[in-house]
């Protein structure tokens, strides 16, 4: 073990240059760690079958990554993480365990590495419906002394005894990665235009969004819905938009770069985060979406009951409704639009309030206190 207690490793399920909430706060987190002194290195998974995408990535960065590359069977994957974790534990003197199977593995070797040990959560590893895993979850979090949450709801999905030791720090934003010089030409329809950025699925929303048009259409006849991210229920989606007669005022523009991204966001009128838990307990545990959209001057619309209510705040960067509620939906839309430009300029200091530069300073002073 290294002398110097600035030396950390960072455990997460997820990482860049591929999407997902977890591997972006990974992200940020390590980069500023590193840029305050300390000595970061990082395991986690390729999700790439070539891994071409994630070593290009890995390059340029300023600390170390490890990463876990995709084998068949997946057992192996398992194995190999394991094994990498041990040897890193020798040479760090702080662990961070960020993501379900992170927590597991950490936890696991609590019980034969004197270490710094501090567990981040982000909303659906601890909201598991399974026993089991619910178990296994808790289980972990016990050799935690230290616990960090995402937002106040996904801090009081834990157990009293968890809450206890638990800090909340909400996920921050680069705002250098939204610059709007950098924004690609890219011109989008509707009046207004509404838009969701992030994985087509149940849990972050876009279906329920589409079951509003119907009757968002009659108070605004040329809106129309933008839907940014990977499309694993997009067939869903549009069938339902079939189904309704609404398809020509939705877009599913997919995966997109950056500079596309930018240009997407920036145009529209309101960004939309209508997040609903599925049966297996998957829920949205901050929304890190909205905030970036907010840096834009983009108000937004969330769903209240989960932990987009830390990232909304309510009547002044956007508004918060009930998911489900046509009536409220409707007139949030025309809240925001009769004072756009108020929740624009609320939306941006909103959002310089959750820079990394400010919410790192959060995460030092618990990593001291280990």
């Amino acid at each position: 073990m290294k002398k110097n207690s600035k030396s950390l490793l960072i455990v997460s399920s997820e990482f860049p240059p591929q999407p997902g909430g977890i591997g972006n706060h990974a992200y940020n987190l390590a980069y500023q760690l590193n840029s305050h002194g300390f000595e970061v290195s990082v395991i986690t998974d390729a999700r790439s079958t070539s891994g071409h995408e994630e070593k290009r990535f890995d390059k340029e960065l300023p600390f170390e990554v490890l990463r876990v590359w995709v084998k068949r069977p997946r057992l192996l994957m398992y194995i190999k993480r394991l094994l990498l974790l041990r040897k890193a534990l020798k040479n760090h003197c702080v662990i961070i365990a960020s993501g379900k199977f992170s927590l597991w593995s950490v936890s696991w070797f609590s019980w034969f590495y004197r270490r710094h040990y501090l567990a981040v959560v982000h909303g659906t590893e601890v909201n598991f419906k399974s026993f089991p895993v619910k178990l296994m979850v808790n289980l972990s979090l016990i050799r935690f002394p230290k616990i960090i949450a995402v937002s106040s709801y996904t801090k009081l999905l834990l157990k009293q005894t968890f809450q206890r030791k638990t800090t909340v720090i909400p996920n921050g934003v680069d705002e250098t990665k939204w610059n709007t010089k950098a924004a690609s030409n890219i011109s989008i329809k509707g009046a207004p235009k509404l838009i969701t950025v992030g994985n087509v699925t149940e849990r972050k929303g876009q279906i329920q969004v589409i079951e509003h048009l119907p009757m968002l259409i009659k108070t605004y006849p040329q809106i129309h819905y933008h839907c940014v991210g990977i499309p694993t229920e997009q067939e869903n989606c549009l069938q339902k938009a079939k189904t309704l007669g609404v398809e020509n005022h939705v877009t599913f523009h997919g995966r997109v770069s950056h500079n596309d991204l930018i240009s997407l966001v920036g145009t529209s009128d309101i960004f939309v985060m209508l997040s609903t838990e599925t049966e297996t307990g998957d829920v949205e545990g901050f929304g890190i979406a909205i905030i970036e959209a907010n840096t834009l001057g983009i108000p937004a619309i969330g769903s209240k009951n989960n932990g987009i209510e830390d990232a909304v705040q309510n009547e002044k960067s956007g508004v918060l409704i009930d998911a489900m509620d046509t009536s409220a939906f409707i007139n949030a839309i025309e809240t925001i639009l009769s004072n756009k430009e108020t929740f624009s300029k609320q939306a941006s200091i909103w959002a310089n309030q959750h820079r990394w530069e400010e919410i790192i300073k959060q995460y030092i002073d618990v990593i001291e206190d280990l």
